[in-house]
């Protein structure tokens, strides 16, 4: 019968190099068994140095892929990455409130891991007030976190309080992604709060390298991933945690500088 595989969507701009954004979402996806497609909303062009040029696609275009997932696909679960501007804020929460495309795992591209600002504060507002209220996961991390609820996180009581900030805004459960600073840990805690009240914390070992781009994008895609397949959201969660973890430390050696993170690697769920 038509559409019996598990579907799952990413919403997100396109990465020349394959590191992270639209192609590490799809790879996550395959990796978990999953079939992935896309809503482009961007296109970078970018190696292993940094960006060097990027295009916000139109929104009538963006319109159109909705459209057009919607009438032959049953996506059964999606996620969001970056967002270039309000306009495309508005445009997905448009569509995704049009069309069933399942659960949404948002990933907040606002800020990098190392604290650098990536959407203007216009687009960070709509984001804020329109997109967080259809999360049905929220993935942010340390410095997201502190710019999304204004809480100085400087402990596990910050956390946990910024995590029910997160929650107050209207996502449903909230992943929030510990700190990573070199040569400071030697883990890595993200705080997990689920809709039911209960929360969890997960430790992984912290591993200092430079083969991480892309590792926001592979573990909401991940969740993504379980929760299209059926898995529940703690175990999907789980899993991703695992899967991101595992990739970070089974490096490949592509690029010069900033490398991506290895999808292959094999991991115990």
């Amino acid at each position: 019968m038509s559409n019996e595989f598990p579907q799952a969507l990413t919403i997100a701009g396109s990465d020349s190099d394959g590191s992270a954004g639209m192609e590490a979402d799809m790879n996550t996806f395959q990796r978990r068994n999953v079939h992935g497609m896309c809503v482009m909303t961007a296109c970078v062009a970018g190696n292993s140095y940094g960006i060097q040029a990027s295009h916000a696609l139109p929104t009538d275009f963006v319109d159109q892929e909705f459209q057009s997932l919607a009438a032959d696909f049953k996506i059964r679960a999606s996620k969001t990455g970056m967002l270039a501007d309000s306009p495309m804020i508005e445009t997905v929460v448009k569509n995704y409130q049009k069309f069933d495309f399942g659960p949404l795992v948002l990933d907040p591209v606002i800020i990098t891991k190392h604290g650098a600002l990536l959407l203007e504060e216009e687009a960070f507002e709509t984001l804020k007030q329109q997109l967080i209220p259809l999360a049905t996961v929220i993935t942010p991390n340390f410095y997201e976190a502190i710019k999304l609820t204004g809480i100085d996180i400087k402990n596990d009581d910050d956390t946990i309080q910024a995590a029910h900030i997160l929650q107050e805004m209207g996502a449903k459960n909230v992943m929030l992604k510990g700190s990573h600073k070199p040569g400071e840990q030697t883990e890595v805690r993200d705080f997990v709060l689920l809709e039911d009240g209960s929360s969890f914390w997960l430790s992984e070992p912290y591993i200092e390298t430079d083969r991480v781009n892309g590792t926001g994008d592979v573990l909401s895609a991940c969740i993504t991933a379980e929760i299209a397949k059926g898995t529940d959201i703690p175990t999907a969660i789980r899993i991703a945690k695992k899967f991101v973890t595992a990739a970070i430390a089974n490096p490949i050696a592509v690029g010069h500088k900033y490398g991506p993170v290895n999808h292959l690697a094999k991991f115990q769920a």
